[in-house]
């Protein structure tokens, strides 16, 4: 199809790589800053010189280690600076970064190990490192382990231990003993080699490896910055987990290519405040990130005073109605327009500034679908928020709204270089450069992901006239009620979650006259409101099952039913007294649901469910943080609708 003009002028060159292009930055930019990281409450700066000097020193250490061509790196922990460059070292000797998710239990981590043949590692800190010293005691192969914190360290005697400091200072003098050294190991790899391998979510299977080059990052960034997602010297916070491919394909790809401020938050519990603290320009969460958000300004505004909450309420109400109006596709009353900037004074403002988005010029939202509250409330405050879809295996950019094409039913547009065609039987396919090199050691899976060129994406949807693109859920997940009625539980589960009072939820109907659900309650929103309500609680689990709390979920699902054909109707569900949780194996990383686990797990309330009980006794398997197992047990009602 056509693609339109953008006209963000000359694109772009993805025939390069990640390395050379910070060479490039070293030498133009070199004192400019490329990385800042809260340390003990400072903000530590690193230019693109340092940077590049220290990538180049892991490099050489890790050659020296015998890391090579086709070796794999894991690279276990939170955001780090020396994570990133280690990964970016990694590719520069034509190997490759396998980044997992820091809380992955022992067995998704020997999956990965096992599957990717990894010898190599860097950890955070003292608890990744241990995790790794346990993974060898269970028969991992891995010989060399480096890590950067070095707090509680000083004892371990452990064979293949290395500090990063050492590391780099190895390497250094390495690359100062041989004259061009650096700039041949800057040139090494080509953009075909593969920068990184980023793992599946795994909703139906076990994770596979997704080979992304230097050209599939580089294309995928040249898209993206094409149709104004980003533009170069942005400023940005680097928290996405470094497992996932929105942050390599931003923080590495985008940052490097593009020259930005990379900001590294102190911890995972800090981010809020960080955020606040470097007001970034660019942004981009997942919905449940943005329903937090609200939620904490909401709380927030709940025990404000009578008369902040009565100008919050004026102003935001008077900008939430121009919003809706715009979306629609009209103007702004003159009321609306009077009243605006003196809320982005008194009000609109001031909550952005708390927020740490006053800077902001690009926000997306992606992932999942978000709910029109949340959409809506963040473009009344004068956060132009966008959708952007994406996937791991088109290097994480595929489509977004354009500032002015914002509708809340699609994902916007295809890219600029991405080629979009919807197959026979409603799958969408995509034709483009960021499009993965194919699945680690898996011939079978990469073939029937593409064919012909073309990327079979999973996903349903369709094009509408304008050629924004619609995407309605997974093709594998299209199911028939028993009267032969078509769905996508994954589409009601999207709308059910738009309420702030569910976290998860699990479809069922699946051959059966009608659906039904089992829902998780968010425990903080809800928590709250009973709380407001002089409703006593003593655990999630209790507060999951008060008569209260099944009424106030009613009234959600209700408010979905009324979006939804007849037969279609959600007629029952179950309040579950637990949350999904990724330990358990009920939903991925990145929460996605596990519906096979979660069905078999949960047959009991769906056999309550369809045979009319009107409660049913629950036992639950839950992991605690330690690793141990315990059971929780609950009378559960099956709530009729």
């Amino acid at each position: 199809m056509a693609q339109p003009d953008f006209g963000r002028g000359v694109p772009l060159d993805a025939e390069t790589t990640l390395l050379r292009l910070l060479a490039a930055n070293a030498a133009s930019h070199g004192a400019q800053v490329a990385m800042r990281e809260k340390d003990r409450g400072i903000w530590q700066q690193i230019t693109w010189a340092q940077v590049h000097e220290q990538v180049l020193g892991c490099a050489a250490g890790l050659e020296a280690l015998g890391f090579g061509p086709q070796s794999a790196l894991m690279v276990l922990g939170d955001n780090r600076p020396h994570l990133y460059m280690a990964m970016l070292a990694a590719s520069a000797l034509r190997g490759y970064a396998v980044p997992v998710y820091p809380d992955a239990t022992p067995d998704e981590l020997l999956h990965v190990i096992g599957s990717v043949h990894i010898r190599y590692a860097i950890a955070e800190d003292q608890e990744q490192v241990d995790k790794i010293l346990d993974l060898r005691e269970r028969g991992a192969q891995i010989d060399h382990i480096i890590y950067d914190d070095a707090r509680g360290l000083g004892k371990y005697e452990a064979p293949g231990l290395v500090d990063w400091d050492t590391l780099v200072a190895e390497g250094t003098r390495r690359l100062d003993a041989q004259a061009g050294a650096r700039q041949a190991l800057s040139e090494r790899a080509g953009p075909g080699d593969i920068a990184v391998v980023i793992h599946s979510s795994g909703t139906t299977g076990k994770p596979k490896g997704v080979l992304l080059s230097h050209r599939n990052i580089l294309s995928g960034v040249r898209n993206a910055q094409q149709a104004g997602s980003f533009d170069v010297g942005e400023s940005i916070l680097a928290y996405l987990p470094m497992a996932w491919v929105g942050d390599y394909a931003i923080t590495m790809g985008a940052g490097i290519a593009l020259r930005f401020v990379i900001n590294v938050p102190e911890a995972g519990d800090t981010v809020l405040r960080n955020l606040r603290e470097i007001a970034p320009t660019y942004y981009l969460a997942a919905p449940r990130s943005w329903d937090n958000m609200l939620t904490m300004v909401q709380v927030r505004m709940e025990d404000s005073t009578w008369l902040k909450k009565k100008l919050y309420d004026f102003f935001l109400n008077n900008a939430i109605a121009a919003e809706r109006r715009k979306l629609s596709g009209q103007q702004p009353s003159a009321a609306q327009n009077f009243w605006r900037p003196i809320g982005e004074w008194l009000v609109t403002g001031p909550i952005k500034d708390q927020l740490g988005l006053s800077r902001i010029r690009n926000a997306f939202t992606g992932g999942e679908a978000i709910g029109e509250d949340t959409f809506i409330f963040y473009r009344a405050l004068g956060v132009q928020l966008r959708q952007l879809y994406g996937q791991t295996e088109s290097s994480a950019f595929n489509a977004m709204h354009a500032p002015g094409e914002v509708h809340l039913h699609t994902v916007g547009r295809p890219l600029p270089g991405v080629e979009v065609r919807i197959h026979e039987s409603g799958e969408i396919l995509l034709r483009s450069g960021s499009v993965f090199e194919g699945y680690h050691r898996n011939e079978d899976a990469t073939a029937a992901a593409k064919i012909d060129g073309w990327l079979h994406t999973g996903d349903a949807g369709y094009l509408e006239k304008d050629g924004q693109l619609v995407v309605l859920g997974r093709v594998s997940e299209v199911v028939y009620t028993a009267k032969g009625e078509r769905y996508i539980p994954n589409y009601i589960e999207n709308r059910l979650k738009f309420s702030p009072y569910i976290k998860d939820v699990a479809v069922l109907g699946s051959g059966k006259d009608t659906l039904g659900a089992i829902v998780c309650i968010d425990m903080e929103p809800v928590g709250h409101w009973a709380e407001l309500r002089g409703i006593s609680y003593v655990s999630y689990a209790d507060l999951s099952q008060k008569p209260e709390v099944l009424e106030l979920l009613s009234q959600a699902v209700h408010h979905v039913n009324k979006t939804l054909p007849e037969g279609l109707r959600l007629r029952h569900f179950v309040s579950l007294h637990k949350e999904f949780d990724a330990d358990d194996g009920e939903i991925t990383r990145t929460r996605k649901l596990r519906r096979n686990v979660v069905e078999q797990r949960y047959a009991p309330i769906i056999e309550a469910i369809y045979s009319g009980q009107k409660s049913v006794m629950m036992r639950a398997q839950i992991t605690y943080e330690t690793g141990d197992v315990g059971v929780v047990e609950r009378l559960l009602t099956v709530k009729e609708l």
